[in-house]
């Protein structure tokens, strides 16, 4: 194959990565930007949703399609139901202090990930895409005649690849909606800016804050779903994303979610090129030089604002 569609390939690769990415780190920088809790089970929580998807699969049976929608449906609200129990039970009696909220989601990512283990077992076990037709690539070449369409040999993509996209892209545009258009955004807003004030109020803080936690676990889990018929579930599986939505979070700028997504976009196209031309660990080298080079020349990140 040549390098123009080679190169096509790569990006499509790394736009169903941004997508799922974008997902997931969206989900960390909410919890940081209103709550200033760095949740380092973030990725424990989209292990969940992977092996959540798996379960609820496997259980409804009959087509994969109806199973992956049960899951899609089902998996994110039990994953932030999950959240919201632990923020009541382990981040609100330590008083959301960040030094002791980062000890206490370390705890919570081990729990998580050892109950996982006992009950799923150490296996990875593969959820069936609702469709998985292969759609053939065009690419344009120039001939004598002029320029001519034809399908290289092997430019391919499938069509559940295209829907992650699309679906990440549909569900981003609803958080945008639900932050900017309704009641429940302006409240999450006006707690952001300060908690103090919106408590003076009259806003439930203690709720906000629940709520936060598990939409942005719910999050996460949305991306696990989506991503679990290409990948497997497995019990530790959640590293990898933790470590690039750690990354988003921090070169998109602490808190920004305009600055996410842009940071997505970025990591994970780099990431598809990188890793089809030269290797997948090269990718994750090159992720870990742009947030030294971000926190070296423009330390709040590339849309986060600088403090005073």
């Amino acid at each position: 194959m040549e390098f123009g569609p080679h190169l096509m390939l790569a990006l499509l690769e790394g736009a169903v990565t941004s997508a799922v990415l974008a997902l997931t780190a969206m989900g960390l920088s909410l919890v940081f930007g209103v709550m200033r809790v760095v949740n380092v089970a973030h990725g424990a929580f989209f292990m969940l949703g992977a092996v959540a998807a798996w379960w609820i699969a496997d259980l409804v049976g009959a087509h994969p399609a109806l199973g992956f929608a049960a899951a899609l449906l089902a998996a994110p609200l039990l994953v932030g139901a999950g959240a919201m129990l632990a923020d009541r039970l382990i981040l609100a009696p330590v008083g959301y202090d960040p030094e002791r909220t980062i000890v206490a989601t370390i705890g919570l990512m081990y729990v998580i990930e050892q109950t996982v283990l006992m009950g799923f077992g150490p296996d990875a076990r593969p959820v069936a895409p609702p469709f998985d037709a292969r759609i053939a690539l065009p690419w344009v070449e120039r001939t004598a005649e002029g320029l001519a369409l034809y399908w290289p040999w092997g430019l391919s993509i499938t069509a559940y690849k295209l829907f992650v996209i699309a679906a990440a892209a549909a569900i981003l545009a609803g958080l945008w909606a639900l932050m900017t258009r309704t009641g429940a955004g302006l409240v999450m807003r006006a707690t952001q800016q300060d908690r103090d004030m919106a408590r003076a109020f009259g806003v439930p803080v203690s709720r906000v804050f629940a709520r936060v936690f598990g939409l942005g676990a719910a999050l996460a889990a949305m991306g696990a779903v989506l991503v679990v018929p290409i990948q497997q579930a497995h019990y530790l599986m959640g590293g990898d994303p933790l470590l690039l939505s750690f990354i988003v979070v921090i070169i998109g700028g602490l808190g920004s979610l305009p600055g996410t997504v842009v940071a997505a976009l970025l990591i994970g196209m780099t990431d598809g090129i990188v890793s089809v031309f030269l290797s997948p660990t090269l990718a994750k080298i090159v992720a870990t030089l742009a947030v030294a080079l971000v926190l070296v020349f423009r330390p709040q990140g590339l849309m986060g604002r600088a403090r005073a």
